[in-house]
């Protein structure tokens, strides 16, 4: 690794240690739960390929035809209430 990188990564060690002594003790468990995501995103990243266009393509279908028929059946209750509402 080079002296300018070795340079920036420690300047931003140096940064990220000043701003966490500025933190209270909840804002630094934030810290530490939004650190383990990282690490955690990275290794999953690590080890499961991108899906493909087709597969979200379809699944994109499978669940926009689920919402649809979903908000169909919600209108009628929402209509329902509605008129309930308004009766009142």
């Amino acid at each position: 690794m080079s002296y300018a990188v070795e340079n920036a990564n420690f300047l931003i060690k140096e940064q990220i240690v000043q701003t966490l002594e500025g933190l209270s003790d909840i804002e630094l468990k934030k810290v530490i739960e939004y650190v383990s995501f990282l690490k955690f995103r990275t290794r999953l990243k690590a080890i499961s390929p991108p899906p493909e266009v087709s597969q979200l393509a379809k699944l994109y279908a499978e669940f926009a035809e689920e919402d649809r028929q979903l908000a169909e059946e919600g209108m009628e209750e929402y209509t329902d209430g509605l008129v309930k509402e308004d009766t009142k």
